[in-house]
């Protein structure tokens, strides 16, 4: 088995080396006429290497290597075809050293210790150094690279590995810190679509035997997903099937046979690139989830950028799921990160499962509509000075300017939430935010108008109006609603009235929020009918002004006797809590 390397296998002890005939400078054989077209348009110097821009600079490990100015040991991770056993032939055509190179699939600790030996001896004769190739390294297992940090060490032999799989996780941290870590990234389009041209006009490939379509070229450069060895071969194949029917061109229908691999009328960079995509978005938003697979699929199979897919899904996430399902956006990210951390092919199924969970999770564009206006009116000018208690105090003469002046700690109150300002003073009172009612965003606008009528003071409004006969706002709360004890109005109390409520309350025309019972108003909805409470006075006929008198004319309910039991908000009553219900 040939993995990642082509280099001819002369023993079975898993040391490669060239057969006798046919031996070229490097040492390796040269390709003949009926090796494989990867082979024979293997670059034949560092400037012909296509790809690695990053490593070829001037000075680089990677030209130090190739000419060897420097004998550094370097393992090379990159993806299949992107270049590893390639520059691997371009240093071993260095004559002033001996090039060994191995498999880690079939080579063992023996083999290893024999070639360490080998240059130790070659090294103390005055010989030339020794590179050694392993290739796959991450199948050695850690005994067997265990074997080679003292010759890495006092550089017996200089290392040369390759690798497909992350190193951090595959090769041990002592060899590593040995050696210099080069990373190859896969070809792009450009530079696989630049090699297929070569290779049919080159002596070395096709000689000029064959031409290609513009579309079966496309379909070759997708099928490649940045492999320029499997973009090769398929172009090899192709060409031979043209030859053997008479053709001297290669056009979409002969591609396809040659690599049994039906072309996905799929255009990156064109109208089908868009219209896939957005037909991709809209059957997630709209909750089909065959559709949406089958847009993925497509996608994948026509060799899309996988990152692209999974930033889309991010941002499908937000804007058009938000609140109604926060773990989305967190299912969203984790497959953007297995893109990075997994890559193709079996990325694919973290992608379906965060598309599973985006095309079937409830829906709401909430965010994006708060955050739509939100942009708006900064675009439109509103806005205005930052309200002096919330601005920066740390620096010194900050508090002398009034910063941070009047800032109340909302984590000091017992609910959490206090009357404050936070916005500008013009846009004091405006809601960016509107809550949907699926998902999980229901319980969100069940509790909000509660937190915002605290945040604004309302409760201190609502309480005037009923002692002053005004008229109660339109948010439902009756001028009797109160969370530990009819405070303001006929509202059902603490005691024992027949109707139901989390106290033991009477049946008053609100509701409560143990639900039930014959009150008019939703059971713990953003604000409750006349009268609703949670716990609190004596027989649901207590005035306004009894409360004031029993509480000691603060409208704060009075400390309960010694073994008297605090019904529930009563202690955050007392601490100037709402009347509006729990925030949580």
């Amino acid at each position: 088995m040939e993995p990642d390397a082509l280099f001819s296998v002369a023993d079975s002890g898993g040391v490669r080396t060239a057969p006798q005939h046919a031996v070229g400078a490097s040492g390796f054989a040269d390709p003949g006429a009926d090796a494989p077209l990867p082979v024979r348009m293997r670059p034949r110097t560092v400037d012909e290497l296509v790809g690695q821009n990053h490593l070829l600079a001037p000075g680089a490990p990677l030209r130090q290597l190739v000419s060897g100015a420097t004998p550094l040991s370097v393992i090379l991770w990159g993806p299949p075809g992107s270049g590893k056993t390639t520059i691997a032939h371009l240093v071993a055509q260095a004559s002033d050293r001996r090039f060994v190179a191995m498999s880690a699939l079939n080579a063992g600790v023996k083999d290893v210790r024999a070639v360490i030996e080998t240059a130790r001896r070659e090294r103390r004769a005055g010989g030339p150094p020794t590179v050694l190739f392993i290739d796959e390294v991450h199948r050695f297992s850690k005994t067997q690279q265990d074997s080679l940090l003292s010759a890495v060490e006092d550089r017996t032999v200089t290392l040369l590995a390759a690798t497909t799989e992350n190193p951090y996780f595959s090769v041990i941290s002592p060899l590593l810190s040995r050696c210099v870590l080069l990373t190859l990234q896969p070809l792009d389009e450009t530079a696989v679509r630049g090699l297929v041209r070569r290779a049919l006009t080159d002596e070395r490939g096709l000689r000029g035997e064959v031409t290609l379509t513009i579309e079966a070229e496309d379909h070759l450069v997708r099928l490649a997903s940045g492999d320029v060895r499997k973009a090769l071969t398929a172009l090899e194949a192709a060409a031979g099937s043209a030859l053997a029917r008479g053709a001297t061109e290669i056009d979409l229908e002969t591609a396809e046979q040659a690599v049994d691999v039906a072309a996905v009328r799929y255009d990156r960079d064109g109208d089908e690139h868009y219209d896939v995509i957005s037909a991709f978005i809209k059957s997630m938003r709209g909750s089909d989830v065959d559709a949406s697979l089958h847009y993925l699929a497509r996608m994948l199979v026509a060799g899309e950028d996988a990152r692209f897919i999974a930033r889309r899904i991010v941002i499908f996430a937000s804007e058009d799921i938000g609140m109604a399902d926060p773990t989305a956006l967190t299912v969203a990210t984790a497959a953007a990160h297995a893109v990075e951390y997994v890559g193709l092919p079996e990325v694919q199924l973290n992608l379906a499962q965060a598309v599973i969970h985006m095309a079937t999770a409830p829906k709401s564009n909430s965010a994006t509509t708060a955050i739509g206006a939100a942009l708006a009116d900064v675009r439109a000018g509103k806005g205005g000075s930052v309200p002096r208690a919330l601005r920066d105090a740390h620096y010194q003469g900050a508090r002398g300017l009034g910063h941070g002046k009047g800032y109340q700690y909302p984590h000091d109150d017992p609910r959490g939430v206090l009357t404050q300002q936070y916005p500008p003073d013009e846009l004091v009172g405006v809601d960016y935010y509107q809550p949907g009612d699926h998902g999980d965003e229901r319980a969100v606008g069940m509790r909000l108008p509660t937190i915002r009528r605290i945040l604004r003071g309302e409760r201190g409004r609502r309480a005037a109006d009923a002692n002053g006969g005004g008229t109660p706002p339109a948010s439902g709360d009756g001028p009797g609603a109160s969370r530990a004890g009819g405070a303001d109005g006929p509202g059902p109390s603490r005691a024992d009235g027949p109707g139901p409520s989390r106290a033991g309350g009477a049946d008053g025309p609100g509701s409560s929020r143990a639900g039930g019972g014959d009150g008019q108003g939703p059971p713990r909805a953003a604000g409750s009918g006349s009268g609703a409470s949670r716990g609190g006075g004596a027989d649901g006929a207590e005035s306004a002004g009894d409360a004031k008198a029993r509480s000691g004319g603060t409208g704060v309910a009075a400390e309960p006797s010694v073994g008297e039991a605090v019904p529930a908000g009563r202690e955050a009553r007392r601490q100037g809590g709402d009347d509006e219900g729990e925030v949580g």
